[in-house]
């Protein structure tokens, strides 16, 4: 078997060799003539796999570690017999602790507890389920909006948009970009929406830059609408607009769902495809593992005050990244290409808790000793 891999796809080198011939590209390196002897192609959401990479070449499989597959021409591909995948879910837990870490920050600077405010999740797929999770864990009220799921399942459980405009003290967005159908995302928050808010709620962005209208809500936040942002999506990748950036509370360049432990779940993802597939074993898959934190075991007694939140922001601030970028808006892209990759919190040990805190942090996916 023959697979040609995008060569930044982490922790693979070494874990198909065994069961294929495998070649690392640079995105710039994915050409028809490198591409045609392949069985399988391993891609990320930047290697374009279009009619003119594919026509003619004996692709049988794509798998992206990606929850997105737009950079997949899937009409195509439906046509010509190939199969493809991606990786559903596989940086949802990254996402929601990027948002949840996000909202600590905002709120100790602000000096406002988070517990007993109201966030209003648009999109409850599989980022905002675990949003969800960590927010009802911390003791915040959960409105959920997913009108999809709504039809499918029953309005028990979901609220419409214009009551999140109406009672959230936060709102925060995790649908898929879709710009046409009943459901259509793009400029979902618009200037309808920010017309309606209410309690001039927290804003955050962690989904797609194009379901914010930027310019709706550069007006929002300079009426005053909206009290904080909170933005990791941007329209216009990577020329992001400055004076939004400005605006931020916090901003950061599409980093929410590179966590480390994302990157080996996209991964692995695409290893399982590869097996399920050809009918294949991957003794090695088991090796797809990030390398653990700096410092795994974190002791609850350095912290004087704040000690859950303190504890939360260990495991990852957003403050440096958000620097970074403020300081060098132009090199957007170059910021996630060298992206220092966070574990998540089931990767650290906590010492020295109190029963409650424990409890708490456990909630919130951490191990206690």
């Amino acid at each position: 078997m023959k697979i040609v891999a995008d060569n930044t796809v982490p922790y693979l080198k070494g874990i198909a060799e065994p069961i294929a011939e495998v070649k690392y590209l640079t995105s710039k390196e994915f050409t028809p003539e490198n591409v045609k002897d392949a069985d399988a192609l391993i891609v990320r959401s930047i290697d374009k796999c279009t009619r003119e990479l594919l026509e003619g070449s004996r692709v049988k499989l794509i798998t992206s570690a990606t929850i997105g597959f737009d950079h997949i021409d899937t009409r195509y591909c439906d046509e010509a017999g190939i199969t493809w995948k991606n990786s559903p879910g596989c940086n949802a837990v990254s996402v929601a602790q990027y948002v949840f870490a996000g909202l600590l920050t905002v709120a100790l600077h602000k000096g406002e507890p988070l517990q007993g405010k109201t966030i209003g999740i648009v999109g409850v797929g599989h980022v905002g389920k675990e949003v969800e999770k960590l927010c009802a864990a911390y003791g915040m009220n959960v409105l959920r909006n997913d009108p999809p799921r709504a039809e499918a399942e029953g309005e028990d459980g979901f609220v419409s948009l214009d009551v999140i405009a109406e009672q959230a003290d936060i709102v925060t967005f995790h649908t898929p970009l879709t710009k046409e159908g009943r459901f259509a995302t793009r400029h979902l928050a618009g200037e309808g929406f920010f017309r309606k808010l209410r309690r001039r709620p927290w804003f955050v962005n962690a989904s797609r830059g194009a379901v914010h209208d930027t310019e709706a809500l550069l007006h929002a936040r300079k009426e005053d609408r909206i009290s904080e942002l909170i933005l990791d999506c941007w329209e216009n990748e990577p020329d992001i607009n400055r004076e939004l950036l400005g605006l931020a509370a916090i901003a950061t360049p599409h980093i929410a769902g590179f966590s480390a432990d994302g990157k080996a779940n996209g991964t692995r993802m695409c290893l399982e495809n590869i097996e399920k597939f050809f009918r294949v074993k991957i003794e090695k898959l088991n090796e797809v593992v990030p390398p653990a934190p700096e410092t795994p075991v974190i002791d609850l007694d350095r912290f004087d005050e704040n000690r859950i939140e303190r504890t939360i922001l260990t495991s990852f601030n957003p403050l440096a990244v958000d620097r970074a970028l403020r300081e060098n808006p132009d090199r957007f892209e170059w910021f996630r290409a060298n992206y220092h990759h966070p574990r998540e919190y089931g990767a650290y040990t906590i010492i020295h808790a109190t029963p409650e805190e424990a409890a708490l942090l456990q909630r919130l996916g951490f191990k206690i000793q």
